[in-house]
């Protein structure tokens, strides 16, 4: 895989394949604007500070912290933290300590700031490519993109979804989340 600012180069099967902005738009919905969120870019986010924006998700604002822990978080910032660590960006390392990326991800979120998604997927792909601790997150847009270029997958191994790929009981607690009665 190769890249460069606007398309990613790689080789599927013997395959050449190029995805540029209009394919991101056909295979993804999704369109090459929006700010670009990354560490230690924050153009188009002025008002943004990671501290103040980190004490404002507190349950309890009054609390010193040291560290970007999700443990003090309150619900909603919890729920969307889970979002953009393990689902939109996982990383294969430390889901209890913020970065400063998480922050300005969740800030726009929270803010409906409009996030250039493409960049951010573009960027987490090629860090799968040079961090082993990274994970793929996206294997149906990348199964979309195989299905769009016409790569043949006869014979190819599928795999199922397996109980550790699930959310758990626990870890939907452990982030405030509990079943509630319908009748109240």
């Amino acid at each position: 895989m190769w890249y460069d600012e606007d398309t990613i180069y790689s080789q599927v099967k013997g395959m050449d394949i190029c995805i540029n902005d209009e394919d991101w738009l056909v295979v993804a919905v999704l369109r090459n604007v929006g700010i670009i969120v990354g560490r230690s870019n924050a153009v188009g986010l002025e008002g943004f500070n990671k501290v103040q924006f980190f004490k404002s998700c507190l349950r309890n604002t009054n609390i010193e912290s040291r560290s970007y822990s999700v443990g003090g978080l309150a619900i909603t910032p919890q729920i969307l933290t889970f979002i953009v660590i393990w689902l939109l960006t996982p990383r294969g390392f430390n889901h209890a300590v913020l970065t400063e990326k998480d922050l300005m991800l969740m800030y726009c979120l929270m803010g409906r700031i409009q996030v250039n998604w493409v960049s951010v997927i573009k960027e987490h792909i090629i860090k799968i490519r040079k961090k082993i601790k990274y994970k793929i997150p996206y294997v149906v847009l990348i199964s979309h993109f195989i299905e769009y270029f016409e790569i043949d997958t006869e014979g190819e191994v599928v795999e199922m979804v397996k109980a550790q790929n699930k959310i758990s009981v626990a870890t939907l607690s452990k982030i405030g989340l509990k079943k509630v009665n319908n009748d109240h």
